[in-house]
């Protein structure tokens, strides 16, 4: 399950970029490997924090994007990982093809 999470965790930093511009963003929804995730995003002035869940299990996670370093907790257990390159220039809609 935190193997689900991280690989969530990564698609959402792939698409955490653009929140540098945005102060609060809206709930967000998506599934991965059958796993229904939801999470908000709020920009700070050198990182992201990323807080959901999620909806099929009810774990949680807390994340922390600064560059490309991300680091958090996902189901009470520290994650910390960095997001390849061509991940970190992915946009929605190459998220949606995968």
């Amino acid at each position: 399950m935190l193997k689900s999470i991280v690989t969530a965790a990564a698609v959402i930093v792939a698409t955490a970029a653009p929140a540098f511009a945005d102060t609060v963003s809206d709930a967000r929804t998506f599934t991965r490997d059958g796993e229904t995730f939801t999470y908000t995003q709020v920009a700070k002035d050198d990182h992201v924090d990323i807080d959901g869940r999620n909806l099929n299990s009810g774990e949680t996670f807390h994340l922390v994007v600064r560059g490309k370093r991300v680091a958090g907790v996902a189901n009470g257990k520290p994650v910390s990982f960095f997001v390849p390159a061509k991940a970190a220039v992915m946009d929605d809609k190459v998220v949606a093809l995968r």
